[in-house]
């Protein structure tokens, strides 16, 4: 437990106190104001809680002014460049980097738990045909609960261990099977012998009627797509796991918390809403126009896939994006795809045109990633979906940090209220 580092008077009324000042070792000095209701009579306001640390943590970093993301310490584009996903997972879990027999033994654990109950496979075919992957999977990941009742004591630390690593090798297939019944083609099982992004890759293309080799190229941009969307502080998905795991619910139910949270357009979804405007842009010549509208206070319209919440100046994850996706595209030889045109135009712009630079609207890891997904072959529903599988891990590690912090108490934000006071009823025949 951290110890205080200072104090901070605050005054109001008749009234002052002293509150206690934390120090992290990277970021802002936090006041801790705890005691402020009890001591003061008196709550913060703070809607959307952007001023406010629900947790202490030790998985995550973000400085959105210099752009900076790290996992345990580590930049993520050194991750995305010399680490593979199932490493960078073994560091969120376990807050280090395995050697190479702990390596050896968590990727064995993963790869040997990839299969999902014969049984789950009955859920899918309850669901509409048109149903959305997202609604699939948010359902089935919440019904793990009912066949593994041997990984649901959130009490039993072996018990949290197997279900971490129960919902990290199984959300592959799960997604992968939500998407087989989304196009109408039967489930491909894993194949212990391919690396996680390969495994899912066949899972989801694959057929029973034809061989089907995994590109290399296209896994490695799979992988890097898993790796910088692994964890990304307390979001709201994060924050929504936090909150579920905080009143004992059982770790699928919180997963599946997660991912119903991360379905919203504002969150998950912004990949596919990238995606959505540039082919509702349509061609290049047609760019200028949706600048134009862009710019205009008095006009809805929004680009999207430019600038971030968090990061002030640039996205440190469309770098590592970007590269892949020149990769990708040059590998399928698609670089004439009028969607992708409008893409590499509109990029151009962002980075050249003083509008977009003042107000920092830099291409960030969704507008890539999006055009990453299409061009392997993945339809728009499916990419919150990848999101959710690729946040995984990082919402688990925050479960399992959350578990363990001797000072956590079930979640209870309070509010401003601004109704009525106290009246009393009136019978109906008198209103």
């Amino acid at each position: 437990m951290a110890k205080p580092t200072g104090t901070a008077k605050l005054t109001f009324g008749d009234q002052e106190l002293e509150l206690p000042i934390f120090s992290p070792t990277a970021g802002p000095d936090v006041i801790d104001i705890r005691k402020l209701y009890a001591q003061g009579d008196v709550f913060t306001y703070d809607p959307g809680f952007t001023s406010t640390a629900s947790c202490d943590s030790t998985i995550t970093f973000i400085d959105g002014d210099k752009g900076e993301l790290l996992y345990r310490g580590y930049p993520i584009d050194q991750l995305a460049e010399k680490s593979h996903y199932l490493e960078v997972c073994y560091l969120l879990l376990y807050g280090e980097l395995p050697n190479a027999t702990e390596l050896e033994d968590f990727e064995s654990r993963v790869t040997n738990h990839t299969m999902v109950h014969e049984q789950m496979t009955k859920f899918f075919s309850g669901f509409r045909r048109d149903a959305h992957p997202m609604a699939i999977i948010t359902g089935v990941v919440g019904a793990m609960s009912a066949f593994y009742h041997d990984s649901t004591d959130v009490n039993d630390p072996w018990q949290r261990e197997v279900a971490a690593i129960r919902m990290i090798a199984k959300l592959p297939t799960i997604c992968a099977m939500a998407f087989k019944y989304s196009v109408g083609q039967p489930f491909v099982y894993p194949k212990n012998d391919l690396d996680y992004a390969s495994n899912f890759l066949r899972m989801c293309f694959a057929v029973p009627a034809e061989e089907y080799e995994v590109n290399p190229i296209l896994s490695k941009a799979m992988d890097r797509i898993f790796t910088l969307h692994a964890d990304h502080e307390q979001n709201a998905s994060t924050s929504t796991v936090r909150l579920a795991g905080s009143s004992g619910a059982n770790p699928f139910a919180c997963i599946a918390a997660g991912i119903a949270c991360l379905w919203g357009p504002a969150h998950g979804g912004a990949n596919q809403a990238c995606l959505e405007m540039l082919r509702e842009i349509g061609t290049v010549d047609r760019i200028p126009e949706y600048v134009a509208r862009a710019k205009d206070k008095k006009d809805p319209f929004r680009l999207m896939g430019f600038g971030h919440r968090v990061y002030k100046n640039f996205d440190p994850r469309a770098k590592v994006m970007k590269e892949s996706a020149d990769e990708v595209l040059g590998l399928l030889g698609i670089e004439n795809n009028e969607t992708l045109k409008v893409a590499k135009e509109l990029e151009r712009i962002a980075l050249e045109d003083p509008y977009f630079v003042e107000k920092k609207l830099y291409p960030n890891v969704d507008f890539y990633s999006g055009i990453i997904l299409e061009a392997m072959g993945f339809p728009t529903s499916m990419f919150t979906p990848i999101f959710a599988l690729s946040r995984t891990v990082g919402w688990i590690s925050q479960w399992k940090e959350m578990l363990g912090d001797p000072g956590q108490k079930i979640g209870r934000p309070r509010q401003l209220y601004l109704g009525e006071t106290m009246r009393d009823y009136v019978d109906v025949a008198k209103r």
